[in-house]
């Protein structure tokens, strides 16, 4: 399953986890990578459920919030290290 996922998000990965140079990984990081994955694809699910019918503005946010909140997830859950500190910008 998680080569399937590693698969799918390959065109985030493979340039986050490209590199040699130094990098700082806190376990932490993951966590609240994850932890932020979620509540995105929370709100966006929210939005989605309130959304009035017709109104295609409203659609803006849940596939901006939605898909940052799946990339997250996905970085977060199959990502190597180096992908999860490029992600908070750590070097």
């Amino acid at each position: 399953m998680k080569n399937i996922i590693r698969t799918l998000f390959a065109f985030v990965l493979t340039p986050l986890e490209s590199g040699d140079e130094e990098y700082v990984y806190r376990p932490s990081h993951r966590k609240i990578l994850i932890i932020m994955g979620v509540m995105f694809t929370a709100l966006a699910s929210g939005v989605l459920f309130i959304i009035p019918a017709g109104e295609l503005g409203y659609y803006l946010p849940v596939v901006i919030f939605g898909g940052g909140g799946i990339l997250s997830i996905a970085v977060g859950s199959v990502g190597s290290d180096r992908a999860v500190s490029k992600i908070w910008g750590t070097k």
